[in-house]
C-alpha cells in the first residue's frame, strides 16, 4: 500500500476535474450527430473521457454507419467537431475553474509537488490559458504523441515521466471510468471525482472538487 509520504506528484485529467468542458464537447458532438442524422440522446456521457477519434467511432457505430466513411472522411468529421468545440470554448474564463481546484493547485505548488496534465483534449493548452491556469501545468502530455487512448495507462505513465517520477509516486485525478482504469493500470493512486458508485474502482472517492484537498487525500490514505 502506497503511503501519502511516498507521493511526489499529481497527474490531472482536465475535463470534469479542473474545469468542466463536457457540456461544450457534448454540444459539439451533438451538432455533428444531428448533421449525420444519428439520434444519440446520451451522447455526452458516452464520449466522456475518451479521445476524439474514439468518440467519433462510437457515434458512427451508434448510427450503424461506421463503415460508410473513409479514414480521411472520419478525420474531416473529427476536425469539424473540433472547430465547433473551439468556437464554444472561446468565452471561458477563470469563473469556469471548478470549485476548490485553484486553491488545491496552489497548495500543491506551495508544498513542492509536481503537477502534470494528462488530458485527451488537444485543446487543453487553449483552455488552460482561457481560465488562467497555464502556469500550473508546465508539464503537459501531448495526446498527439500517444499510441492508445484511455483506459490505456499510457497517458498517465507519460505524465509521471514528465515529472521524473515513478507512477507509484503519483496520484492521478479523474472523473471518468476510463480514466480511473488508466490510472490504476499505470500503478498510480487513483482519485475519482464524482459518483462513487460509478467510480468504484478508484482508490479514493470525492463527490465533487470542493472535497479535493491535501488534508482529505492524506486522511484517505492513512
Amino acid at each position: 500500500m502506497v503511503k501519502f509520504s511516498d507521493i511526489k506528484g499529481f497527474v490531472f485529467d482536465l475535463d470534469g476535474v479542473v474545469t468542466d468542458t463536457s457540456k461544450y464537447h457534448a454540444e459539439a458532438w451533438g451538432q455533428l450527430a444531428i448533421k449525420l442524422n444519428i439520434d444519440y440522446p446520451g451522447i455526452g456521457d458516452a464520449v466522456k473521457g475518451i479521445g476524439r477519434m474514439d468518440a467519433l467511432e462510437l457515434i458512427l457505430k451508434k448510427g450503424g454507419v461506421e463503415n460508410d466513411y473513409t479514414p480521411e472522411q472520419k478525420e474531416a468529421l473529427a476536425t469539424e467537431k473540433n472547430t465547433n468545440y473551439v468556437q464554444l470554448i472561446q468565452n471561458m474564463t477563470a469563473k469556469d475553474i471548478l470549485p476548490g481546484m485553484a486553491d488545491f493547485l496552489k497548495s500543491l505548488r506551495d508544498n513542492g509537488y509536481g503537477i502534470a496534465l494528462a488530458s485527451a483534449s488537444r485543446n487543453a493548452p487553449t483552455i488552460l490559458a482561457k481560465i488562467g491556469l497555464s502556469d500550473y501545468f508546465t508539464k503537459t502530455v501531448d495526446p498527439a504523441n500517444l499510441k492508445n487512448g484511455k483506459p490505456d495507462p499510457e497517458i498517465f505513465i507519460k505524465g509521471a515521466q514528465l515529472l521524473n517520477l515513478d507512477p507509484s509516486q503519483c496520484i492521478g485525478l479523474e472523473d471518468a471510468v476510463a480514466g480511473i482504469q488508466g490510472i490504476n493500470a499505470a500503478g498510480e493512486v487513483s482519485v475519482g471525482i464524482g459518483d462513487p458508485q460509478m467510480l468504484n474502482k478508484a482508490a479514493i472517492n470525492f463527490v465533487d472538487t470542493t472535497q479535493v484537498t491535501l488534508d482529505n487525500i492524506k486522511k484517505a490514505m492513512a
